[in-house]
Order: structure tokens, then C-alpha cells, then sequence
């Protein structure tokens, strides 16, 4: 079964202007002229001197795995790795695959592990670290020293296992926004809510004075990873209606799904999903997730939970659509129930090395710096990428919903937690929640029957 992390990204892709940032050979100040996507010839200077760190790595390689295969998606990244090439001497070997996820345990497995790879969901980590015990080459301390100082010390968490620090955070995006029409906003004078009360209010002012159309809208169908988006949902009413602890125990197991806390979760978030006073019900299991909001263009709805990454689907499904605060299509910040507190859903991948050399050890260590976030920024000019990493400079980012999440991320008066589910063992994120949560809206299982199921396909050790 697909992962939710692929099924989101094959929405996320974006289009890279080849060899965007043209940068320097490793002398500071050099001068360089590389050939762009397009056939033409760029050419800048750049200063090398932040990559002296990781000294002169001329003849050296390192190969990195991903499931990022696309080009639209890949040669961003490819872009983002050029300064790095060109001021160490090294060569970034970069390879791409849609069968990451069953490839990378077998290559494991058969002595042939790639130098780096990005793993998608901090539950992989755990599966692979423990099925293959002192495989992973923990975290250097050049990567490290740059983890503690640029991140939120949740995502070194996320990329630790069994106390020992495996993988650094690379991408990230944040789930907790609800998308809107600013241009109907404006036209009835709606204001963004501040609270989940005021979300509720609104949305009942919507149905009123929209009878013919649905304040919300919502897909859940995702092929064989049907039901990723209703787990992102319950996650998200988690975080607003039980402690960070609470979320952090129910993601390990020690909370179950049939505990009042996390029933309260699945109440919260039926006000809005099992209603259909606000929303066509029957119809959000077999409406794919790329086509849930686009409603909000022709009016049939007009608010819908999805993450950052969904701002890609709005112009591939019609041409000429503006994203921005003035434009036909934005999206606010998911209020919790107070205004004083901003939990904040992500997710994201995260960089493993399998070989322990300098070369490797440096670009493990690159990939966690200020100067690859923005190197990728610059290299991502449609946007739709981002890092949690301080370092990045908000201004390089060209999608205001990047700049938004950015800002979302690195707040510190934000409460971050990644996606539970990518978290949870895959019987249970990538089975029986999925699963669940489609029953849940379309046979109308109740959260007791779902909670039960799930609680009792929950692995044993």
C-alpha cells in the first residue's frame, strides 16, 4: 500500500527553472556559467565561504535515494545541491524512485544502501532502525550542532530512535489551514475566525446565506491510500482539544482510540464532517482528495481543511487561478479553541545516511543548513516548498501560503506535532485509520466501532 506522503506529493509537484542559482566554482567571489532547464546560460557570483566547513571534497560522491521521482520535483532538489558541488568538488549522485518505500528496505537488506536517503514518515524510520540495527549511521556532529540551533527541538525528536539521533529534518508543510474565496469573504463581509467557535459560526452564516451550496468541502479518496485526509482531520481536532502529551501518547499507543479524549477529537471534528447542514457528507470518501476543495472556485463550497501543498491543485485545475490574500483563493490558519494557543499539524522527510564518510557526514550537514534552505527556496519558484529551519529567509520563498507556513512553523509561540498517523505503525496509520475513517463518513460507522477496530490492530511489540 502507498504511503500518504507519495499520494500528497504527486499534488505537490512544481516546476523548476533548471539550474536556477547558478553558483561559483569554490573560490569566494568566483564566477560560473551554467546551462538553465530552458537551454540558455546564467551566469553570478557567489561566496564559497560558508562551504569551507566541509572541506575539499574534489573526486568524492555521494548518492542519494529518494521517492521525490518526478522532474517537476527532482530537479529543485537537484538545483538546491549545486553551490554545494561547486564550492566542495564533490559530485551528488541523485536518484529518484516511485517504489522508494519497497525498494529502500530490500537495497538495505542486500548490502546495497544508498549514501543518503529521505525517508517521508518518522514511522519508516522506526521500522527500518529496528529491522536493520546499526545500518542507519547516526547523525554527525556538524548536522547536529545545525539541527539544535535551527530547529524545534520536536524535529530532532521525530528523527530519533530508541535514543540515538538517525535522521535530520529536510522539507516540511503545515495541514492546519483551512482554504477560502477571499473575493466571498469580502463581498459579505466574513472576517477569518480566531477560535473554533467563531469557525462554526461562520460556517452556519455560510449555509444560510448560501442554501444552494455547501459551507464545506472535503475528499478523502486517495486510490489504495483512501481515507489519508480523515486522519489528518482527527490529528488536527487532537491537537485542539487535548494537551500536546495527549497526542504524543495516542501516537505511541499509550492513548487508544477508544479513549474519551480522543473520542472527543472524532465529536469535534464530526460538527463539521458528519453534518449536512455544512457539508455533502456521502460524497467526501469518493471524492478524490485533489478535487476536495476545487468547489471553491465555482461557488458549491466554500471552505475546505487541506495542507499547505494543496495550493499546487488550484492552477492545475484552472488556469489563470491566484493564490494570495487578494486573490481567488487563499487560506487561513486552522483556529483551535482559544485563541492564545496555535497547535500546529505538519509533516515533512528526513535525511539518513547509511555510509559513514566526511563526504557524506558534510552533506548530511549541508542539507540541514540556512544555505540549503534558501538555495532551495531560490531553486522552487513556483513554490510549494518549505523548511522548518529558522535560517530560511521567509523572502525567498515566492508562494505567500509558503510564507504563511513558514512564519506557522518558526513561531514560537506555536505548539508543532507532526502527522500522527505517518507516525503510527503502517498496520495501523497506513490500515486501519485510513480504513476507519472512510467507514466513518461513508457507511456512517460510528467513532465507537472505528475506535475499536483500530485499538484492536494495534501491533502487539
Amino acid at each position: 500500500m502507498s504511503n500518504p506522503i507519495t499520494a500528497r506529493r504527486a499534488l505537490a509537484a512544481t516546476a523548476s527553472v533548471g539550474a536556477l542559482l547558478a553558483m561559483t566554482a569554490c573560490s569566494s567571489g568566483g564566477t560560473t556559467t551554467t546551462t538553465t532547464g530552458s537551454g540558455s546560460t546564467t551566469s553570478a557570483s557567489a561566496d564559497c565561504a560558508a562551504y569551507t566547513q566541509y572541506g575539499d571534497l574534489k573526486g568524492k560522491t555521494v548518492t542519494v535515494y529518494t521517492s521525490i521521482s518526478s522532474d517537476a520535483e527532482a530537479n529543485p532538489q537537484k538545483d538546491s545541491y549545486k553551490p554545494f558541488e561547486q564550492c566542495t568538488g564533490a559530485t551528488i549522485k541523485y536518484e529518484g524512485s516511485s517504489d522508494f518505500e519497497s525498494q529502500l528496505p530490500v537495497r538495505i537488506k542486500a548490502g546495497n544502501a544508498p549514501d543518503i536517503a529521505y525517508i517521508p514518515q518518522p514511522g519508516l524510520l522506526n521500522t527500518l532502525a529496528k529491522q536493520n540495527p546499526g545500518k542507519i549511521v547516526e547523525v554527525g556532529s556538524a548536522a547536529a550542532a545545525n539541527v539544535d540551533k535551527y530547529y524545534a527541538k520536536e524535529w530532532k525528536s521525530y528523527g530519533t530512535v530508541d535514543g540515538k539521533f538517525l535522521a535530520t529534518p529536510l522539507g516540511a508543510n503545515v495541514k492546519s489551514f483551512v482554504w477560502y474565496s477571499p473575493k466571498v469573504f469580502k463581498e459579505k463581509g466574513y472576517t477569518i475566525p480566531k477560535t473554533w467557535d467563531e469557525l462554526i459560526t461562520l460556517s452556519n452564516k455560510i449555509a444560510a446565506d448560501y442554501p444552494n451550496a455547501k459551507a464545506w468541502c472535503a475528499g478523502f479518496e486517495s486510490g489504495t491510500a483512501t481515507g489519508w485526509p480523515g486522519t489528518d482531520w482527527i490529528e488536527d481536532m487532537m491537537l485542539r482539544s487535548n494537551t500536546p502529551e495527549d497526542y504524543d501518547n495516542w501516537v505511541a499507543g499509550k492513548l487508544k482510540f477508544a479513549d474519551p479524549k480522543v473520542q472527543a477529537a472524532f465529536a469535534m471534528a464530526a460538527e463539521i464532517l458528519k453534518n449536512d447542514k455544512l457539508i455533502d457528507v456521502k460524497s467526501i470518501a469518493t471524492t478524490n482528495f485533489k478535487d476536495g476543495g476545487l468547489g471553491i472556485l465555482d461557488g458549491s463550497c466554500f471552505l475546505h481543511r487541506q495542507a499547505s501543498f494543496y495550493q499546487a491543485n488550484w492552477s492545475a485545475a484552472k488556469k489563470d487561478v491566484k493564490v494570495a490574500e487578494d486573490g481567488d483563493v487563499f487560506a487561513f490558519y486552522l483556529p483551535a479553541k482559544t485563541a492564545d494557543v496555535k497547535p500546529v499539524l505538519g509533516g515533512g522527510e528526513f535525511v539518513t545516511a547509511f555510509r559513514n564518510a566526511p563526504e557524506v557526514q558534510a552533506f548530511q550537514a549541508y542539507l540541514t543548513s540556512p544555505e540549503w534552505s534558501n538555495n532551495k527556496a531560490k531553486a522552487t519558484p513556483e513554490g510549494g516548498w518549505l523548511s522548518a529551519n529558522t535560517g530560511l529567509d521567509v523572502n525567498n520563498l515566492t508562494s505567500p501560503v509558503d510564507k504563511l507556513s513558514a512564519q506557522l512553523l518558526t513561531d514560537k509561540a506555536a505548539v508543532f506535532r507532526f502527522d500522527g498517523s505517518d507516525m503510527m505503525p503502517s498496520a495501523v496509520g497506513a490500515g486501519t485509520f485510513w480504513k476507519g475513517m472512510t467507514d466513518w463518513v461513508s457507511i456512517d460507522k460510528s467513532s465507537a466501532q472505528v475506535a475499536a477496530e483500530i485499538d484492536a490492530s494495534w501491533p502487539k511489540s
